[in-house]
């Protein structure tokens, strides 16, 4: 565990059922804002969220315009694309409603509209210069914790990866939680960003960043995705298990922000760039694996875990019997929650494990933080693993 540590996260967050009625009562700590921005998915442009919105948002004389445009896991040129539909418009304000997509794309939009560089530019840790335009992040998924993180990922298409932006100015200004805009995502979506951030929160509490602000944000984002993400997903209507979900996917983000993630990540990240495999998914699947070759370096971490969330139902189980009790957890959900367990099912051959391997090799700001290095065998094997 380091010795030394921070913490950031956004500046204010509002949470709770119907929370996004609230909006009109904070708006004032964002200044003097004429002119906001909806960025959101095709899917939301004419839903009832943004009528909300947008009601609040003239009640306080703030003309508004929706930019519904936002691509599923946007590219560098997707996002530059929409860059150019806001410029010469004098947008103050940006809110994002949608998922990670939605909510990466708003706080990128954010730091480029005050950052006079490409955004190729702006990859990488602390490479934004200047404060972007105040943000607003609205959650509809539990997944990402995008909307309290200083990260946003996008696609380069020529790397075939996703790479992160990281800094400071994404963090935005105000969060919305309200489950009640997660009521109707459909199971198989609910599936793989709840076991993403169940991802987020295991790793940040196996990392060699971890701390003791990090674990307590990942180990309760674990108790309650863990006792309600099959609910969730079988009983979609279930107020009390989407605001489960909904929290633990935000405490999921405040823990990577201390500790980060690790391996099972920057293995994920080739899968989705080259494969367009959801990130989710490639997670999940991901998982299991990786901490069986992490396991020697976190057993008795994983063993804290295990006896927290209730895989145990014997106290004297060893470390040992707990590490594998949770690792046959995690294989248990995936099935249950119907993710697959197969690379092939997105046609990734043998043949493309090499690619794979050096790809993930490159990902070294979240490799630095697993807790035993991995050699190229070792992702090459666990690739392998995946296409049995």
């Amino acid at each position: 565990m380091t010795t030394i540590y921070s913490f950031q996260t956004a500046g204010r967050i509002i949470a709770g059922n119907d929370s996004l009625r609230e909006l009109k009562n904070h708006l004032s700590i964002l200044g003097d804002v004429k002119k906001a921005a909806i960025i959101t998915t095709p899917f939301f442009e004419t839903s009832s969220f943004i009528e909300l919105i947008g009601e609040q948002l003239t009640g306080a004389d703030i003309s508004y315009e929706v930019l519904a445009e936002i691509q599923p896991e946007p590219t560098v040129g997707h996002i530059e694309d929409v860059f150019a539909s806001l410029s010469g418009q004098s947008f103050d304000l940006l809110i994002g409603l949608g998922g990670g997509s939605a909510l990466d794309a708003a706080k990128i939009l954010s730091v480029m509209s005050t950052n006079d560089l490409p955004l190729r530019d702006l990859i990488g840790t602390d490479k934004v210069e200047k404060e972007g335009i105040p943000t607003i992040l609205i959650p509809t998924t539990s997944g990402t914790g995008s909307e309290v993180t200083p990260n946003a990922i996008v696609t380069v298409p020529e790397a075939e990866l996703k790479e992160g932006v990281v800094s400071r100015y994404l963090l935005p200004s105000l969060v919305i939680l309200d489950p009640v805009l997660t009521l109707t995502l459909p199971p198989n979506i609910t599936a793989a960003t709840g076991m993403d951030a169940f991802t987020h929160s295991f790793e940040s509490f196996i990392s060699t960043k971890a701390n003791p602000i990090s674990d307590m944000f990942a180990m309760e984002s674990m108790r309650l995705i863990s006792r309600s993400i099959i609910t969730a997903c079988e009983e979609g209507s279930n107020l009390e298990a989407r605001h489960d979900m909904l929290m633990g996917s935000a405490y999921g983000g405040m823990a990577l922000t201390s500790a980060g993630t690790a391996a099972v990540h920057a293995l994920a990240y080739p899968l989705g760039g080259k494969f367009h495999i959801p990130h989710g998914e490639a997670n999940s699947m991901l998982l299991p694996h990786v901490t069986r070759v992490n396991l020697d370096a976190i057993q008795e971490r994983m063993a804290l875990i295990a006896k927290e969330i209730g895989v145990l139902t014997s106290r004297e189980a060893s470390s040992a019997e707990a590490a594998e009790a949770l690792i046959t957890q995690i294989e248990e959900w995936t099935k249950r929650l119907n993710i697959p367990q197969n690379l092939k099912v997105f046609g990734i051959k043998e043949e493309d494990v090499e690619d794979l391997a050096t790809a993930a090799s490159k990902v070294t700001r979240l490799l630095n933080n697993n807790p035993k290095e991995l050699t190229i065998a070792d992702m090459q094997g666990i690739y392998r693993k995946l296409l049995k």
